[in-house]
């Protein structure tokens, strides 16, 4: 933090004194541009003290008493070898090789390739052509197998509507052999997606009631 802030009021402190030399030579705008440096470094100062301020008081912290507030019992999904339920457990290894091939693939068409899955944007990777100028918002998913069944989360889903110009889903399969990916699909929001709900309710016997 220090050393960021103080760069940035050295660069602050030389455009001031070169505004003000051109001020005196009578440069036209120079007072303008002066006003401006003089404005940022004494923003920057302010920032820079705020900084050590609140770091001071972070220093500062200790654990103290620990109070239990409540307690939570955590229960395996009734439903849990239900197929919907099943297709909902992530597969950490799987979805790694999936990301790996995917990218593997991005950069041998010479597109630069950035992982962002776990900003939680609704794809997995952006891709973009510096030649063409081509933006790729890639949904990556993995199969252990030769064949199975993928999902979109209500969030991909969103995105994928909503960016069809340039969204892509990339499908990864038998990641537990030998991985292959699929031929990529653009605009995936195109295909009849089987929408899965389940509705809350409750129940009570009548003779409960008497």
């Amino acid at each position: 933090m220090e050393v960021s802030l103080t760069e940035l009021l050295a660069k602050e402190d030389a455009n001031i004194g070169r505004f003000s030399d051109e001020a005196e030579r009578g440069v036209e705008g120079a007072a303008g541009n002066l006003k401006q440096a003089e404005d940022r470094h004494a923003e920057l100062l302010a920032r820079r003290e705020r900084r050590r301020e609140e770091l001071e008081r972070q220093r500062a912290l200790s654990l103290q008493k620990v109070e239990r507030i409540t307690s939570a019992l955590i229960l395996p999904h009734p439903d849990r070898e239900a197929p919907e339920v099943r297709r909902l457990r992530p597969n950490l290894e799987t979805e790694a090789v999936a990301m790996e091939a995917a990218m593997a693939f991005e950069r041998d068409q010479g597109r630069q390739v950035f992982d962002v899955h776990e900003k939680n944007l609704g794809y997995d990777l952006t891709s973009l052509d510096l030649h063409s100028g081509e933006l790729r918002l890639i949904e990556v998913k993995g199969i252990g197998e030769a064949t199975g069944t993928v999902l979109l989360t209500p969030n991909e889903r969103r995105v994928a509507e909503d960016r069809r110009d340039c969204y892509w889903l990339y499908i990864v399969t038998d990641c537990a052999v030998k991985p292959m990916l699929q031929e990529p699909i653009k605009d995936p929001a195109r295909f009849p997606w089987h929408e899965v709900a389940k509705v809350q309710h409750y129940w009570l016997e009548v003779d409960a009631m008497t």
